[in-house]
């Protein structure tokens, strides 16, 4: 292409070219913005977000984790406010359970489950939320503002005709704490067990769109569903693919594991105010509460008056959006699209050969040495977050998601660009800017392809891009006229223009800064589609040696300068707190006390409770790994009481309370667990794979435990345990001081608790002393 056009035109075209790519990028993130705020005023029919917002009005301004007085009033609320719309409702009262590397999870939950009966059943469609929070925060987001839009969503559904379909809105509890209420609604619940079609919501930040990011299996149906139903979907079917391969988890989890089917949904952005006393209504995008209500609504009618038989599907299917426009194809479709991307670009260097431009081995080169700029981009990226926690250590229990992170995402676009240029310049005189182009665009098909083996609804990001640029620079070839030329090659990059920044920036906002290199890695791949726009920015013999070394040397010091911006700007503030970490923790046994704070390098405020590293005071079995601490007050506290009631070479029967009524125990053991299980009317047993860090391998909770204790019988070898119960809240201890208003609560469950510890021995089979029916500790 770029030998078509005369040197005094090369620049004015190249720009030319920049600013329609530059168009799409941002008409694309245009598209994908929330909606503005339904009034109070809206139509009666129509979802409002500022209906919703006088409910969450009602319980989203204080904490309310499992357990506490405000998860009662909050569940006496919804509960009333549902019956108060004509909806049958029950509240599931259970012990829900959680296993995982090592650690047994329980809690008693209380999930609240209203119906409209349909008119004429062909299933249910089961919207859910969870009604509880952290116990750092009010959770207005995370989960408050499903549940609020859920109530909104009745009301609108109630103005028109009865829906065929059962209509079910399940308010899970202790989802928090392990997805507590989904497992116990799963289990135990006849809705769990007879299948439905859920619509799960959440939330990862403040504000966004509200992105169906992940599916059950075979969702073909339900998809299309969603694409047709949902007047503004957001979400494509590479997150569904990335979340297949994450960790994370939501009550959709259990819902899936379960048999039921459905969609999930979240909005993720301002995610460095997740789960901290920043998840406020004052801090909630109202737009984002609206897209949530309108998704909510939408489906629940179209799914609601559906014959849900017919969703049934047996594949997946490829859908995302671009310049406004949803894409949706089976996934039978990604196979021949991604070969035909292949087939495109060889064809380019078929015809590019036939012209004299590129020989097929200096394509094959260009295509291996490709590789550098792509894997430097993104040591770069990870090397900026390192740089960046050296700098200011209180970003590392961060996970990178900051409050005003943009100089930063600049600097690692430019850190990408720097890779790009660098390999660009360096190698062009030696293999030719035409390979160089045609196999550097070989890596978006390439990915494409092995996307379509591993994660085939990811693959459209890679395939797709490399498809249309490669028609593009065909046509350009073939037209072989200037001007023309130069347009049909533009309008082949707009498509990567749309999606590839944009999936950058996505990458951003989901995983943060610390794992940066993702959105470097994404510019050189949207770098590789554009090469041929940068060699029209060149003169038409290419730049001088020393020139050409002076191009990446700016963007280098653009980035260190962004960089220096980043750090300045993002410094902490009222509204923007940098978060802290302490607790108080008691070993009732020996009589001491120490503050303990998880922190990197602690804050000024922090480092006038601990001193040094030193764990040597603290309960055993509570260190886990690095922390600071200092000696705190000894507080006339008791610890849990425990009981061993029986005990063989590899089970024990205990009982355990606490006595001071505290909302959460925890048992540590010096050996693994297997299997445990709450005794009682319905006993829960869960088993337990693996073993937890540190020196005391096994690990059980009991979040909300009964009064009166609750018994446990435990399948290990331990023969120490220690067991802690925690009160939220630092308040009462001597010498606590509030933070000032730039630090705020660390998201860490164990952050802001009173933790009073006993430690007793386990005896073996037959053993005197501590035996059944005797109190240890």
């Amino acid at each position: 292409m770029t030998t078509l056009i005369d040197s005094p035109r090369r620049v004015l075209a190249g720009l030319l070219v920049l600013l329609v790519l530059a168009v799409a990028t941002a008409a694309h993130a245009f598209a994908e913005r929330v909606g503005e705020p339904a009034p109070e005023s809206a139509p009666a029919g129509e979802f409002s977000a500022g209906r919703a917002l006088d409910h969450l009005a009602r319980f989203a301004r204080e904490p309310r984790p499992l357990g506490s007085a405000a998860n009662d009033r909050t569940e006496d609320y919804l509960a009333g406010e549902l019956r108060s719309a004509g909806l049958e409702v029950e509240v599931q009262r259970a012990v829900g359970a959680y296993a995982d590397d090592g650690v047994a999870a329980f809690g008693r939950v209380d999930n609240i489950v209203a119906t409209l009966p349909g008119a004429d059943p062909t299933g249910t469609v089961m919207l859910a939320a969870h009604h509880d929070s952290v116990g750092m925060g009010p959770g207005a987001s995370d989960d408050g503002a499903a549940v609020a839009a859920m109530l909104e969503t009745v009301r609108a559904l109630r103005t028109g005709d009865r829906p065929r379909n059962d209509i079910v809105l399940l308010i899970t509890d202790g989802e928090e704490d392990g997805l507590l209420g989904a497992d116990a609604f799963v289990r135990e619940h006849p809705l769990g067990r007879r299948g439905a079609v859920v619509l799960n919501f959440e939330a990862r930040g403040v504000g966004g769109p509200s992105l169906m990011f992940e599916t059950s299996r075979d969702n073909a149906g339900l998809v299309g569903a969603f694409t047709d139903a949902v007047p503004h979907p957001r979400g494509d079917s590479s997150m569904v693919e990335v979340y297949r391969l994450l960790p994370n988890n939501t009550d959709f989890t259990p819902f899936m594991a379960g048999g039921l089917r459905g969609l999930n949904f979240a909005y993720i952005e301002g995610a460095a105010r997740y789960h901290t006393a920043a998840d406020s209504i004052a801090n909630l995008d109202r737009g984002s509460l609206q897209h949530h209500g309108e998704n909510m609504l939408a489906l629940a009618r179209a799914l609601g008056a559906a014959d849900l038989g017919t969703l049934a599907a047996d594949h997946d299917d490829t859908y995302f959006r671009v310049l406004g426009l949803t894409v949706s194809y089976p996934n039978g479709a990604v196979w021949p699209l991604a070969v035909l991307a292949v087939l495109l670009v060889a064809l380019l260097t078929w015809l590019a050969r036939r012209r004299g431009l590129v020989t097929v081995p200096r394509v094959l080169l260009g295509a291996a040495s490709a590789l550098v700029p792509l894997a430097v981009s993104f040591g770069l990226g990870q090397l900026f977050w390192t740089v960046l926690v050296w700098l200011r250590p209180a970003y590392d229990s961060t996970g990178g998601l900051l409050h005003r992170p943009v100089a930063y995402h600049a600097a690692l676009i430019l850190l990408g660009v720097l890779a790009l240029l660098g390999w660009y310049l360096l190698l062009r005189r030696r293999l030719g800017p035409a390979a160089l182009a045609a196999g550097g665009l070989a890596w978006p098909a390439l990915l494409g392809v092995v996307c379509a083996v591993f994660a085939p609804g990811m693959s459209f990001l890679f395939t797709m891009p490399a498809l249309f640029a490669a028609l593009g620079f065909v046509g350009a070839l073939l037209l072989n006229r200037p001007l023309w030329s130069v347009g049909v090659a533009a309008l082949g990059l707009v498509v990567g223009s749309a999606l590839l920044p944009y999936f950058g920036y996505m990458s951003f906002v989901a995983v943060g800064l610390e794992l940066g290199g993702a959105g470097s890695l994404f510019t050189v791949l949207f770098g590789l589609l554009g090469l041929p726009v940068v060699e029209l920015l060149l003169p038409a013999r290419g730049p001088r040696r020393g020139t050409a070394a002076l191009v990446p040397a700016a963007v280098l010091v653009l980035a260190v300068a962004l960089t220096g911006a980043g750090l300045v700007v993002d410094r902490p503030d009222s509204e923007h707190p940098a978060s802290s970490h302490l607790a108080y923790v008691l070993d009732a046994g020996a009589s001491r006390a120490s503050w303990v704070s998880a922190e990197r390098e602690p804050t000024a405020w922090t480092g006038g409770y601990v001193r040094d590293r030193s764990t040597e005071g603290l309960p055993p079995g509570f260190a886990r790994g690095e922390l600071w601490t200092g000696p705190a007050p000894v507080l006339d506290l008791d610890g849990p009481a425990v009981e061993v009631r029986s005990r063989t070479d590899d089970t024990v029967t205990l009982w355990v309370a606490s006595r001071r009524d505290a909302p959460a125990l925890t048992l540590r053991l010096d050996a693994p667990v297997t299997r445990v299980t709450v005794e009682g009317e319905n006993p829960v047993t869960v088993d337990v794979a693996g073993t937890r860090e540190a020196s005391w391998p096994g690990e059980i909770r009991f979040r909300d435990p009964p009064p009166d204790g609750v018994e446990l019988t435990v399948h290990t070898r331990a023969t120490r345990l220690t067991a802690m119960d925690e009160t939220r809240g630092l308040t009462g201890v001597p010498g606590f001081r509030s933070r000032p208003p730039d630090l705020t609560a660390s998201a860490r469950h164990d952050g802001d608790v009173v933790s009073v510890a006993r430690t007793v021995r386990l005896p073996g089979v037959q053993s005197v002393g501590c035996g059944s029916g005797e109190r240890c500790g």
